[in-house]
């Protein structure tokens, strides 16, 4: 039996060790890992565990992230409860094996610590990883600070593990800015984390010889497409199930969360949409802009996948100039959740709002306060105008473009 670990009402963690944290409290059977910054302590805080006696479970260390989702792979078939840690070249690696995943309806859990793509090489954090693995069939949950990166962990399996949705399950958190940012966090008991997670609920386990099942078998086009229909159809129909987790878990905590957060939206005219960490900054830069005589509001997201259609336009029906940040180069395109967030709000908003695309913060180029009131006052003259002022699309704090480089 493994030992309790004694924790403070009140703990100093980052987002990593949170995270660590959460997994050691869920008692997970099996981690297969291969660390790779900035998700690294998850992992090694992990083994730290395991080989202190505070878990039970397995700690397999494998040549590659491939291998390391492809044991995880193996052990959720086999009938364990099982997660790991990764981010960007480490994501990118492992996605042909995330497909596998999603397509078997395993309930991994992933804690994904997002990082920049390269090339060029780059190891601080963006949203490219976050956005490459969108369509890999696995819900995914979006953090802004390491309690939340401890809180959506407990969730994550609860989530994954329903009968009624048994989908893999990704956990967002910025690299470094949250990962590595020590913060006051809440944390539960070992005790209470794991009666409100409850106990593994073994479905279609491969080595219950009494059952026999099969994973992985060639559907070609006779079965390939149902296959894939009913995943989609699993992800679109979690969100109930996301939401009495939500609220199980206030119950639980008092913490309150839902798939679509607003701040100062009541009578806001101007606001900006945006994930992770970011969304805390923009909160802090719109109650300054509201002392200037501007109504400004911050918009942001919990869960990416499902993503919540509705809920979204709800939140935005009533302003009259949105600027939706994605920290991620579009490469050719527009922002990734500027497309989503503008079909939310195309159907089912009578009014339309002034719609801009910020592209910021690539491989972790800070975004100030002064960087942020500038996009508000930008969104207020396009108000003023009744029309874009600027391009669709801007790149915010980018060297070069004064010199004619772009």
């Amino acid at each position: 039996m493994a030992k309790v670990y004694e924790l403070q009402q009140v703990e100093v963690w980052d987002g990593n060790v949170a995270a660590s944290h959460a997994l050691r409290q869920a008692q997970i059977d099996v981690m297969a890992a291969y660390p790779i910054t900035p998700s690294t302590p998850i992992v090694q805080d992990y083994g730290s565990f395991v080989g202190n006696g505070y878990i039970d479970g397995e700690f397999v260390l494998v040549e590659s992230e491939h291998a390391a989702m492809s044991g995880c792979v193996g052990a959720a078939a086999a009938g364990g409860r099982v997660a790991t840690a990764t981010s960007s070249q480490g994501l990118a690696l492992m996605i042909e094996v995330l497909y596998q995943a999603s397509g078997m309806r395993l309930p991994i859990v992933l804690n994904l610590v997002n990082r920049a793509l390269a090339s060029p090489l780059n190891i601080h954090g963006d949203h490219s990883d976050m956005y490459l693995c969108r369509d890999a069939g696995w819900i995914q949950l979006c953090t802004c600070n390491p309690q939340e990166a401890y809180d959506f962990n407990l969730m994550a399996f609860k989530i994954a593990e329903d009968y009624d949705v048994r989908v893999p399950t990704i956990v967002n958190q910025d690299g470094f800015l949250s990962s590595h940012t020590a913060q006051n966090v809440r944390p539960l008991s070992d005790k209470e984390a794991y009666e409100f997670i409850g106990e593994y609920k073994v479905k279609n386990a491969m080595l219950d010889f009494s059952k026999p099942v099969t994973y992985g078998v060639q559907a070609e086009e006779d079965w390939h497409y149902e296959h894939k229909a009913q995943l989609h159809s699993a992800i679109m129909e979690s969100m109930p199930v996301i939401e009495r987790v939500f609220r199980e878990f206030k119950d639980k905590t008092g913490r309150e969360y839902h798939p679509v957060m607003s701040y100062d939206m009541s009578d806001a005219e101007v606001a900006i949409f945006a994930i992770g960490t970011t969304a805390e900054s923009a909160r802090v830069a719109a109650k300054q802009m509201r002392a200037k005589g501007i109504k400004a509001g911050v918009v942001t997201i919990h869960v990416l996948r499902p993503f919540p259609y509705d809920k979204i336009a709800e939140a935005l029906k009533s302003i009259k100039a949105l600027a939706i940040m994605d920290k991620s180069s579009p490469a050719g395109a527009m922002g990734a959740l500027f497309n989503e967030v503008c079909a939310a709000t195309y159907h089912t908003n009578k009014e339309k709002p002034i719609v801009s695309n910020y592209i910021y913060g690539l491989g972790e180029r800070d975004l100030t306060q002064k960087d942020i009131m500038k996009i508000y006052e930008e969104l207020s003259e396009d108000v003023k105008a009744g029309k874009l002022t600027h391009n669709t699309q801007q790149w915010i704090c980018l060297r070069g473009k004064e010199m004619g480089f772009y």
